[in-house]
């Protein structure tokens, strides 16, 4: 039996039945209503603008999923994406759809309003493409220092990729790796669509608060000399000791060359800011395809996510390093599920360095640490089992650990 579209498209249903279809009243899938209403929207004389009006009113949930499914028709993406009929709370789901080629989404970027603007600065997407970044550039909406902005972004791009193959890398093989990627964050989202659904749409709040994230601004920031002044007295002292702040006049406070003034010791700040303003502005598929899909220090920031989905989607980023591994199996402002998920990596586990860090994290499930001490070895056995943090469980049986390990002929209890 043809679909109900295939019918309207050919004409071979009575006009009664097709003014229903451009009032979006049939009984078929949402994707198909959908489907048939751009239809009639794009090629009906008689019933294209009730077609087009319904559309401009249709339920925000599956005119998302509409937006961001790649398998979504051309021709539903092309009508949602047009500068007349885009709606701002598709707007994100567009962007990052990668059905839309980067022609389409650089005319967007080019005459697109300040909203458009604004959710496109701020996109993983248009941030790796030379061409919508110059686009977005271009837009009379984008003011001057954010039109220096995306074009010093736009020449980075274009440096990175002068170098990649200056480097003799296969652009082909970049290319595959980018779908790896998506293919990747669209595998996520579907193994936890029940999930998502349930999440909503959290705002991001990372555990430990956002003063932790805060930018010092520049006339707060410690000279150089009096930090390195700080380190020498902490090495000397212990970092129990607190050092006396030098007074205004002392050489301390005044040893500083003209080179150190210049210093751009605010640059780390800046761009933690950068990111911080950046993940503020997703929805949580915007945050866990950045988890998957941006840089060290968006992923150290996004792993923090009070969201579970999007700390989770961290761990399953291709990028991530054994190093970047280490130290979040070692901190307590994460999710318990973020540290019951690393062991479950065989990847991660076989790192021994993630296993100690694991194991000495208080915040660590007590049945994950149960099952990795047995892997430490003995000079961490000692100290774990001096260790007032872990639970009495966990110092308990490190120390018969080490017994028995020192002592081959004593038996565990």
């Amino acid at each position: 039996m043809p679909r109900m579209f295939d019918l309207i498209r050919s004409s071979s249903v009575p006009a009664t039945l097709m003014h229903s279809a451009a009032r979006g009243a049939l009984s078929v899938t949402p994707a198909e209503m959908i489907e048939i209403l751009v239809h009639l929207a794009n090629h009906n004389k008689v019933f294209g603008q009730q077609a087009r009006m319904t559309l401009a009113g249709w339920e925000e949930k599956s005119s998302l999923e509409a937006a961001s499914d790649p398998n979504s028709p051309k021709e539903v993406l092309d009508y949602l994406i047009a500068h007349e009929n885009l709606r701002p709370c598709l707007l994100q789901a567009l962007i990052e759809n990668p059905s839309i080629s980067e022609e389409t989404l650089a005319a967007t970027a080019r005459h697109g309003s300040r909203e458009v603007v604004e959710a496109m600065r701020w996109s993983p997407r248009v941030q790796s493409s030379r061409a919508i970044l110059h686009a977005l550039a271009e837009n009379p909406n984008s003011n001057q220092q954010e039109s220096s902005k995306l074009e010093e972004l736009a020449a980075a791009e274009e440096a990175l990729g002068a170098s990649v193959t200056g480097d003799g890398i296969d652009s082909s093989a970049a290319a595959e790796d980018h779908a790896e990627d998506d293919a990747a964050f669209h595998a996520f989202l579907t193994e936890h669509a029940h999930e998502l659904e349930m999440e909503g749409e959290k705002p991001f709040q990372p555990l430990g608060g956002i003063h932790e994230f805060e930018v010092i601004p520049p006339e707060e920031m410690p000279t150089i000399a009096v930090v390195e002044e700080s380190l020498h007295v902490d090495e000397r002292t212990g970092p129990e000791s607190t050092p006396a702040p030098p007074s205004a006049g002392s050489a301390t406070a005044t040893r500083i060359s003209p080179a150190a003034k210049k210093a751009p010791a605010t640059s780390p700040p800046e761009q933690r800011g950068s990111a911080l303003q950046k993940i503020a502005k997703l929805d949580v598929k915007g945050r866990i395809q950045l988890a998957m899909k941006g840089s060290k220090e968006e992923r150290s920031i996004l792993v923090r996510d009070g969201t579970k989905l999007v700390a989770l989607a961290v761990l399953d980023s291709g990028k991530i390093t054994d190093g970047e591994v280490e130290k979040i199996a070692g901190q307590k402002n994460v999710l318990e599920a973020v540290l019951r998920q690393i062991p479950m990596k065989r990847r991660f586990i076989k790192n021994y360095n993630v296993v100690r860090n694991l194991v000495a994290n208080p915040r660590t499930p007590l049945d994950v640490s149960l099952g990795l001490v047995k892997n430490l070895l003995v000079a961490d056995l000692r100290n774990l089992s001096a260790n007032k943090d872990v639970p009495d469980t966990i110092r308990k049986l490190a120390l018969k650990m080490f017994k028995q390990k020192t002592d081959p002929n004593k038996k565990m209890q």
